[in-house]
């Protein structure tokens, strides 16, 4: 049976991307209070996987995670994006009227802005997780106090669902890494996550994303992410999508022998997990 790390507890959004992931497979949850927990267990193999988010499309880029994947050096062997729907659920029997505090993950409550800034007269505080604040508040039955969390969360911890679908935006995703400790040579994928650290030269970045376009490979994320020991200066981290492997071992080879580059690793390789509409 896999064991499994997520940031959060059972009815959390990494609960979800892993059922949904996983589908159909045995698997044990292993409840991490951090990310930095979450790499930790993956790097020291006490888990055999590990699910993180990277990015939402309302809250952007959780930069920290880069940086914990590269100072772990955990590869990516694959990534799903989920749905994410918000809601603001309480011990039952309340009304919004009843709620003085609001408690969940900061990136819930950014992606909850206008619902939040609707209802100014609610403190709201910052917590651990978004099902976590739902146990917090079913375990002891407090009143006044809402959460904002998944539906999951809600029927986990027998709360009552007072407003539906209070993110920002409708279509609100998260894209979740699947990632390991090791991965094993891959033929069949079609993504790829690169980290390319570049010479501080002019021109230096537009000279490498010029060769991975001229071999028809279609550059999906560009994120830059502070070299902490170098100041001003950046590593960045660059996601792919080809039809050609070949096109693709070949960017590989050439890449490398840009006299700018300083240092090129290969994240992972892996089958996109976007599905188009």
């Amino acid at each position: 049976m896999k064991k499994i790390a997520i940031q959060g507890v059972k009815g959390c959004f990494h609960h979800a991307a892993v059922s949904r992931y996983f589908e159909g497979d045995h698997y044990k949850l292993m409840e991490c209070s951090s990310f930095r927990e979450l790499a930790f267990s993956v790097a020291k193999s006490n888990v055999d996987i590990g699910v993180m988010a990277i990015e939402n499309t309302i809250a952007g880029t959780i930069l920290t995670n880069y940086s914990l994947l590269s100072e772990y050096n955990l590869r990516i062997v694959g990534e799903i994006y989920m749905p994410v729907q918000h809601h603001l659920m309480a011990f039952p029997g309340q009304k919004i009227e009843d709620i003085k505090e609001i408690y969940s993950h900061p990136m819930a409550l950014l992606q909850c802005e206008l619902f939040i800034d609707a209802h100014s007269d609610i403190k709201i505080s910052e917590y651990s997780d978004t099902a976590a604040s739902a146990k917090y508040i079913s375990v002891h039955k407090k009143k006044g106090l809402a959460a904002i969390a998944s539906e999951n969360a809600a029927k986990e911890y027998d709360l009552e669902i007072i407003s539906r679908n209070i993110q920002t935006i409708a279509s609100n995703f998260t894209r979740f890494f699947i990632i390991k400790n090791f991965s094993q040579k891959e033929n069949d994928f079609n993504k790829a996550s690169l980290r390319l650290k570049i010479l501080h030269t002019t021109g230096s970045l537009s000279k490498i994303l010029s060769l991975i376009s001229s071999l028809e490979i279609n550059m999906t994320k560009i994120q830059s992410i502070p070299i902490i020991e170098r100041p001003w200066e950046y590593s960045f981290y660059v996601d792919i999508i080809f039809n050609s492997i070949k096109n693709y071992e070949f960017m590989k080879e050439r890449i490398q022998k840009i006299s700018c580059l300083h240092k090129l690793s290969i994240m992972g390789e892996y089958k996109n997990g976007r599905i188009s509409p």
